[in-house]
């Protein structure tokens, strides 16, 4: 059945109409969110301004790079400190540094690709990956050096238990280095089989965690809670705590 011609050119009318309301509109939304993504860029470039650790995730291997606020070919300027190149052997191809997006931190090579991308996974830390070498952290120095101290508060005996409070084992956490930033611990006579069975032998503090490491690299993390002592991560129904002895 035929539609009446008025109610078509109805329909036509209001096409029109809602097409000219888009391109009204549209400019006045790009000129409202073009200068906040602008801004949010120059935000993040201001923040990225000092000096910055350049890590392996577990921080066995370490670079400190000093991001300027002074052009470069292709970015912004920065400085590796001496023995870069050797700790992590990619930095060699790095001379300047950008921001790309909201929220990406571009360490650049000459022609300005990319040698590593981070962007923000907790507050002042950024992550990255590169492809068949892993997860590279970039942290404040001054964040990263308080961290690393952190650990001597750390050294002595403390007690695994249970949640209902029954102790299943005792262990110290030493200052002794095994690799930089991972140190030996030990585990006292007559643990509960569950931790004798994993055996840490390292520890380290890793973005705010104590970690236990097994000799097969297994990793055992623990998060400080409100009570002064550490509950393992992620919590159970029968969760597992360490106490200061």
């Amino acid at each position: 059945m035929a539609r009446p011609m008025h109610m078509e050119s109805g329909r036509h009318r209001l096409c029109r109409w809602l097409l000219l309301l888009g391109a009204a509109v549209l400019p006045i939304v790009l000129f409202l969110v073009l200068p906040a993504r602008a801004q949010d860029t120059r935000s993040l470039a201001s923040e990225m301004i000092g000096q910055w650790e350049l890590a392996t995730a577990g921080r066995d291997k370490t670079c400190v790079i000093t991001l300027k606020n002074e052009p470069a070919p292709q970015g912004m300027k920065l400085e590796l400190e001496k023995g870069c190149a050797a700790s992590l052997p990619f930095t060699k191809a790095i001379v300047a540094w950008s921001v790309k997006g909201l929220d990406i931190v571009r360490l650049q090579d000459a022609r300005g690709e990319s040698v590593i991308d981070v962007t923000e996974v907790e507050s002042g830390i950024f992550e990255g990956l590169r492809s068949g070498e892993g997860v590279y952290l970039l942290q404040n120095l001054a964040a990263a050096r308080e961290l690393s101290k952190s650990t001597d508060q750390l050294i002595g005996d403390w007690a695994m238990v249970r949640g209902n409070g029954t102790a299943i084992c005792t262990l110290t956490l030493t200052n002794t280095e095994v690799s930089p930033e991972t140190f030996a611990v030990f585990l006292k006579p007559r643990c509960d089989a569950t931790v004798a069975a994993f055996a840490p032998k390292t520890w380290r503090i890793e973005r705010g965690e104590i970690q236990l490491i097994s000799p097969k690299g297994e990793v055992w993390r623990f998060e400080a809670d409100d009570h002064a002592q550490w509950r393992r991560v992620p919590d159970s129904a029968d969760p597992l705590i360490m106490m200061r002895q």
